[in-house]
């Protein structure tokens, strides 16, 4: 997921987005922990993509806080 498109989102999207992106990460690593994961790299995916979107909310806090 690209930061651009992360950025189109309101704060309510980012947040629901966030908390998949975080159960995805906790099935992930479950699967890798019973070797069950065919692509461990893709825990590095997920784990980069929460942080793109804790960066946009922390972007969007600080530019309504700016703003008010």
């Amino acid at each position: 997921m690209k930061a651009k498109e992360l950025r189109d989102l309101s704060v309510a999207e980012l947040e629901a987005k966030f908390k998949e992106l975080k159960s995805e990460l906790f099935h992930l690593r479950f699967q890798h922990a019973i070797n069950q994961l065919d692509n461990p790299h893709k825990i590095v995916d997920v784990k980069k993509d929460i942080a793109r979107v804790m960066t946009v909310l922390r972007q969007k806090e600080a530019e309504a806080s700016k703003n008010a």
